[in-house]
């Protein structure tokens, strides 16, 4: 199973860290860390508990995550696992529907637990009602809701890292900038607490 990292180049952050228990469920794990200068991150997931390779794409292309470049990528790792998992966060909604478009499977998304190999539970509705649902696609694409998982440990791995290569610039896209709110709050699909919601 590989498993979507998502880093600020030196460190992991927590929404990973729920979809590698997820994926944990599935078998063996492999963490996918692309970025540029991310040899702080590669290493921070290779002592994730649970985490038995850390697949490590370190190029400008990959610099700032753009889902054009890494999509593909991942793509033409998938032909060496049977399930890819990436945290329901803006991130892994953007670059998951991709690389099922690129496998011409269907995605699954925002997922709350693993009953079985292909089978999960999600909520349909807007999380009045959950789906309990089954693939039969031979490759499954999967984005992980973070609150429904226990995260993995951050210490007591020790997963080797490899390179991995891709095909680097799409040309499809090019970063311009990125303007970041700040806020002492969590992102709400990772939040412990919800006190409101409208």
């Amino acid at each position: 199973t590989l498993v979507w990292v998502e880093h600020d180049n030196a460190s992991v952050k927590d929404a990973t860290l729920s979809a590698v228990t997820a994926a944990g469920k599935l078998g063996e794990v492999t963490a996918l860390v692309a970025g540029e200068g991310c040899d702080g991150a590669a290493q921070a997931a290779a002592q994730i508990a649970g985490v038995s390779k850390v697949l490590k794409a370190d190029d400008a292309a990959y610099g700032h995550g753009l889902a054009e470049n890494v999509a593909p990528l991942i793509a033409g790792l998938m032909a060496g696992y049977d399930a890819f998992l990436a945290p329901a966060t803006t991130t892994g909604k953007n670059v998951a529907p991709r690389v099922a478009a690129l496998l011409d499977v269907m995605q699954i998304s925002d997922i709350l637990s693993v009953e079985g190999e292909k089978t999960f539970t999600r909520p349909i509705y807007a999380g009045n009602a959950i789906a309990t649902v089954e693939s039969s696609d031979p490759k499954l694409v999967i984005t992980v809701r973070g609150t429904a998982f226990e995260k993995a440990a951050t210490s007591g791995g020790s997963a080797s890292v490899e390179d991995a290569a891709g095909p680097g610039d799409a040309g499809l896209s090019s970063f311009v900038g990125a303007e970041l709110a700040k806020s002492e709050r969590p992102e709400l699909t990772s939040a412990k607490v919800i006190v409101s919601g409208g």
